[in-house]
């Protein structure tokens, strides 16, 4: 896949970029520091709030680690998806990165909150 010459020297896209790319990297640190492939189960993975009374499914580390791929896959795809219509529309690409940021930062929230219910 060839990125547009232009692509790279739109400042707004590289700051997009960045925070994204920090998100992402703080975002896999968090949870790679907080997990212990030692224990087997014991961390919450799911909370289903309409069961009843606090639902809680446990699960191993490697469940908890698919937020690092989910991550990582989040940033790849974004990039992507911004880079491919950059040629279309520049505001798409900006949004693409915006919203990849968004989900990046809802990832932390989340990967946060469930791991310090353990």
């Amino acid at each position: 896949m060839l990125v547009p010459k232009k692509y790279f020297h739109d400042r707004l896209i590289i700051l997009l970029l960045a925070i994204d790319l920090f998100l992402t990297t703080v975002g896999v640190l968090l949870v790679l520091f907080r997990l212990d492939f030692n224990r087997s189960t014991g961390y919450i993975i799911e909370f289903r709030a309409n069961y009843g009374v606090g639902e809680y499914k446990t699960g191993g580390a490697i469940s908890l680690s698919s937020f690092i791929f989910f991550m990582l896959m989040n940033l790849t795809v974004g990039f992507l998806l911004s880079a491919r219509t950059f040629r279309l529309r520049r505001h798409i690409a900006l949004t693409c990165l915006g919203l990849t940021g968004m989900l990046a930062l809802l990832a932390i929230v989340v990967s946060n909150a469930l791991l310090v219910l353990r």
